[in-house]
């Protein structure tokens, strides 16, 4: 298995001024599947968010045996706002580490840098790398591998993925899930951010994320971005050649009408599927779509209930 991150648990999730659920979509992921490792959540004033968590301080947080601070907030550059040093700043006083999913690197904070040196803290940045990989080879691994695709950017591929690990460990199948983003990494405790890797390597990071393994062992691999979207659609590609899945999800959001953020169409998902397969034959020629998971949150339950059955 990759190696694991040295990020102490349990967490106090940070969801800063956050303006609603969604900008603090990195704890909700966290909270959602390892809800066992969170003793609760910060919140500066003004914050609309919450995770139905303890309302926590950093000392109480501590003395209730939390290690970390875990940044929970997104927003658009994944920057640090000034609003939040402070918070951050205690948090290192009191004698939590630091993590963060934010583009931004921790230590490049002047404020930052002093409470974690001063306070003997570690600071972690797991948007970023820390360690190289090789071009992918292409070679064929042993172990079965299922990787989560899309019809779009941010449709479910990590929580579809975090499913079927659970269910398929329910069944007695030997299944772990891969992290390729900053919130599955928190959740699983190990993972690359595959959209940090240089483009020449990041079909070698999905080889190493998803080393050989027993025949009858399953890689359940988040999934990143589409193969249809002009911004994204490199890292889909590399990911899928290295990942060398098995088998495929396709994942979907039915109310959208255009790609996330740009004026494409959402695409077929038939003309998704063949894609998908056409191009991940390329290492793997017997890859197949053993189904396809749909996003139903925006829809009632008879809308969603009847979408389903018509697909």
């Amino acid at each position: 298995m990759p190696d694991e991150t040295d990020i102490q648990r349990p967490y106090l999730l940070f969801l800063g001024d956050a303006h609603d659920d969604l900008a603090a979509k990195t704890a909700h992921g966290i909270a959602d599947w390892r809800r066992e490792h969170c003793v609760g959540q910060y919140r500066l004033p003004g914050c609309r968010a919450t995770l139905d968590l303890p309302e926590l301080g950093p000392g109480a947080a501590v003395a209730a045996g939390a290690r970390t601070m875990v940044i929970g907030a997104v927003n658009p550059g994944g920057q640090i706002p000034d609003s939040w040093i402070y918070a951050l700043t205690e948090a290192l006083d009191n004698g939590l580490d630091l993590a963060s999913g934010m583009h931004a690197r921790l230590e490049e904070i002047p404020q930052i840098a002093a409470a974690a040196a001063r306070n003997g803290r570690r600071l972690h940045n797991v948007r970023h790398p820390a360690r190289s990989f090789s071009t992918g080879s292409g070679l064929p691994r042993t172990g079965k591998r299922l990787l989560t695709m899309g019809t779009d950017c941010s449709v479910g591929k990590k929580y579809t993925a975090l499913a079927l690990e659970r269910d398929m460990r329910g069944r007695g199948i030997d299944a772990d899930f891969r992290a390729t983003g900053q919130t599955g990494i928190l959740i699983a405790g190990a993972g690359v951010a595959i959209d940090a890797v240089i483009a020449d390597f990041i079909s070698g990071a999905a080889e190493w994320l998803s080393p050989p393994a027993p025949d009858d062992h399953w890689d359940i691999i988040e999934g990143q971005g589409s193969l249809f979207h002009p911004s994204f659609a490199g890292v889909t590609l590399g990911l899928l050649h290295g990942a060398q899945p098995d088998a495929f999800v396709l994942c979907h959001e039915p109310t959208r009408k255009t790609l996330r953020n740009v004026a494409a169409p959402i695409p077929d998902i038939a003309d998704c599927i063949d894609l998908i397969l056409r191009l991940g034959q390329m290492t793997n020629p017997a890859i197949r779509c053993v189904g396809i998971a749909v996003n139903t949150v925006a829809l009632p339950d008879d809308a969603a209930h009847s979408l389903l059955r018509e697909m």
